[in-house]
């Protein structure tokens, strides 16, 4: 479905409000560079094409079906790590401008944070969005420099993710792909110096040491799974 955006204007959307609390996050959240190791800690990082593109993109895993969130946490509980682009949810970069899906159920929300003071100015709310999307617009062109570097030295691989839950359901997650830490060691020295400079080399061992984080997704589904009356 196409989003209708509207410019955020100061007098237009002066009422506007977002809503407090949780982001509706997907079972599979976009990333950047900068974010791999906090999301590290508590996600696998994985490597997807965009179907409308093509492109390789890079993304935390929160569920292992759409719809499925295992890393929700209670209201008012501090979150390990927590994606820009939840951050910017109904916000967008539109040249020089920010433009907004009015739509969003992030603004369908009397009670929530106001945008702009009654001054006019943008409230804090409004600035920390400011901000999440200069870090994804400069984030989002280093990611793709860095997946592009990995693909030219051929060190992306797919993987396959099979498991069984408690349940009985079986899983196979195709699509995704990871960093070959046996194409990594094979690489020859000039190559493995480019990437350990540019900070690489930390990114790609960061996100093969993320894949840990699988078995603890599926203990966390496991354990909703018993949860729920039968």
């Amino acid at each position: 479905m196409q989003r209708e955006l509207e410019l955020l204007d100061t007098e237009a959307h002066r009422s506007l409000r977002i809503a407090r609390g949780q982001e509706i996050a997907p079972h599979f959240v976009q990333v950047v560079v900068s974010e791999f190791a906090s999301a590290a800690t508590c996600c696998p990082i994985l490597l997807t094409k965009n179907p409308d593109t093509g492109a390789f993109y890079a993304g935390a895993m929160y569920g292992f079906k759409p719809g499925e969130n295992l890393l929700q946490y209670p209201a008012g509980e501090a979150r390990p790590y927590h994606p820009l682009d939840l951050e910017r949810q109904g916000f967008f970069i539109s040249a020089d401008s920010i433009a907004i899906d009015p739509h969003h159920a992030r603004f369908d929300a009397p009670d929530g944070e106001p945008l702009f003071t009654e001054s006019g100015a943008p409230s804090e709310r409004l600035r920390r969005i400011q901000q999440v999307l200069r870090q994804l617009k400069t984030g989002v062109e280093e990611t793709d420099r860095f997946i592009q570097t990995l693909l030219s030295h051929r060190v992306v691989d797919p993987v396959d993710i099979s498991l069984r839950f408690d349940d009985g359901e079986a899983l196979a997650l195709q699509g995704l792909y990871t960093v070959s830490l046996d194409s990594l060691q094979e690489l020859d020295d000039a190559a493995v110096l480019e990437l350990f400079r540019r900070g690489y080399l930390q990114l790609a061992y960061c996100m093969a040491e993320s894949l840990k984080q699988i078995p603890a997704l599926a203990w966390r589904r496991n354990r909703r799974l018993a949860a729920v009356p039968g």
